[in-house]
């Protein structure tokens, strides 16, 4: 059962004081946007608690080196944030939350944006290294990144972190139930070792699967993974909380430590059926890593691989790439707004 609508009142969303604990204080949450093909991609971000409850909006942060999100983001600017633990966080409320919104993605660093999150990076992150080696370790890392602001459409969420209990919808009204999807051209059966992949995602703390709901905007949802077939990933979940059905789907699994300190995730594309209570999930691609439980090591390895990242930008034009998707798909908004993909 769904409680009643919230309706946005002057172009606003208004949500609970618990959802607002968790959008202030949780560690790492989960972005989700979609890709051409009608699927849905589920990624482990930390937010800094980048929330502006009078003005309906969140926020994340990324470096321009690690862009491959963001040609996704510019397609279809339809996007999803998941508030699924509060582990290691600030925030104490027991909700689990889905924000949906409409993505900005700006193609260049504002220093003001950059000055304003230095204290909410400490703050969940912990100091950050500095000297000359770690300046220039981290210049790409820190002085590239965007901050992407998120307009809340509508907020979703459920009074228990595994999604039990009775649904509370703030905002636009719950779209209903997404019509099944076509199969694939190749096929719906696994693509990857399953049985490898089941020892990956059943050793993290966190599994969510998201995929795109009846309006186009991401679904995410909790889900645990408790076996594995020939047909794929066997999950379950919360009773109602994924359609019935067939569907690209994106899962991710993924753990942390304090300041999320000892990263490992696993992201995975594929295809998802839900017959009644049985839930089967077919991983198409998969890929992940797992950082040592070190912070400086970390730190290390984000410089080197957004250097990496940022010269390999450089040298394949990737800006002016990103530039150019944002115009087209800005010209196709009555509104200006980047992002036009209706493909499901």
């Amino acid at each position: 059962m769904t409680q009643p609508s919230t309706p946005p009142a002057s172009g606003t969303v208004s949500w609970s004081d618990a959802v607002q604990d968790a959008l202030e204080g949780d560690l790492v949450t989960a972005l989700a946007y979609g890709t051409p093909a009608g699927g849905c991609v589920v990624i482990p971000v930390s937010p800094t608690g980048l929330v502006d409850r009078a003005a309906s909006t969140i926020a994340v942060t990324t470096s321009l080196a690690f862009n491959g999100k963001l040609f996704h983001i510019l397609r279809d600017s339809r996007v999803a944030m998941a508030y699924h633990t509060r582990e290691h966080g600030f925030a104490t409320a027991g909700d689990f939350a889905v924000v949906q919104g409409r993505a900005e993605v700006p193609l260049s660093p504002s220093p003001e944006a950059l000055a304003d999150l230095a204290p909410r990076v400490e703050r969940f992150l912990g100091a950050v290294p500095s000297g000359r080696f770690w300046d220039w370790v981290l210049r790409d890392y820190f002085d590239n990144r965007i901050v992407i602001d998120i307009a809340v459409q509508r907020v979703v969420s459920w009074p228990d972190l595994h999604g039990e209990g009775e649904r509370t919808v703030a905002g636009a009204e719950w779209p209903g139930v997404p019509d099944t999807q076509s199969a694939p051209a190749k096929g719906t059966a696994p693509r990857v070792d399953t049985r490898k992949l089941h020892g990956q995602v059943t050793k993290l703390s966190h599994q969510l699967v998201g995929c795109r709901g009846a309006d186009g905007y991401p679904v995410v949802v909790p889900v645990r993974v408790v076996g594995h077939d020939a047909r794929g990933l066997l999950l379950e979940c919360a009773p109602g909380l994924l359609p019935q059905g067939a569907r690209r789907a994106g899962l991710t699994a993924h753990s942390f430590g304090r300041q999320a300190i000892g990263l490992a995730n696993r992201v995975c594309t594929g295809w998802l059926e839900v017959d009644g209570d049985t839930v089967v999930y077919a991983p198409h691609t998969t890929s992940g890593f797992a950082a040592p439980p070190v912070k400086s090591v970390q730190m290390f390895f984000n410089g080197v691989f957004a250097k990496q990242g940022w010269r390999k930008a450089q040298r394949e034009g990737t800006l002016a790439k990103l530039a150019q998707l944002k115009d087209e798909h800005r010209a196709d908004r009555p509104d200006g707004v980047a992002g036009t993909s209706t493909t499901t």
